[in-house]
């Protein structure tokens, strides 16, 4: 419980604190506050990947790659499995979790909704780091239509 805090809490202070040194309120501002936090997740993501034990390594499906995100990585970072995943079989994956632990503090009211996104780029940037680290190149973008609720949207980009 103590690491789910710190975790939450460390992540909060990285939005905030990149909120405050990035002063232009506008597109270009906030742009590069994102790309700041996806980049910070991606170099986390590469880590925990690099920790994985030997067999994780072994995948040979990019659906049995999805599948442990979903389960044992999302466990190792958010003590929570994703709620579901589904694909297109065309190399378009869809993970949804239904009470994001970033986000629940937010899910109190719709004005929080429009302030959603900079929590979830460090993530973004986590599942694309571990992705990396397994082999696979891919886009991973997110959305939020109702808090806490989030979908992560692994586009996987063939070579």
């Amino acid at each position: 419980m103590a690491d789910a805090a710190l975790f939450e809490f460390l992540h909060t202070e990285m939005v905030a604190e990149l909120w405050a040194h990035h002063s232009d309120p506008g597109p270009g501002g906030q742009k590069m506050s994102l790309c700041v936090l996806e980049g910070m997740g991606f170099r986390v993501g590469q880590a925990l990947g690099e920790r994985l034990p030997q067999e994780t390594l072994a995948f040979r499906e990019e659906l049995d790659v999805l599948k442990f995100l979903c389960k044992d990585l999302w466990v190792a970072v958010f003590q929570k499995q994703m709620d579901s995943l589904r694909t297109n079989h065309q190399g378009t994956y869809v993970l949804q979790d239904n009470s994001f632990p970033l986000l629940i503090r937010m899910a109190s009211g719709l004005q929080y909704l429009e302030e959603a996104p900079k929590f979830l780029a460090f993530t973004c940037g986590l599942l694309r780091g571990a992705l990396s680290t397994l082999g696979i190149k891919s886009l991973v973008t997110a959305s939020v239509a109702s808090l806490p609720t989030c979908k992560f949207q692994v586009v996987i980009q063939k070579t």
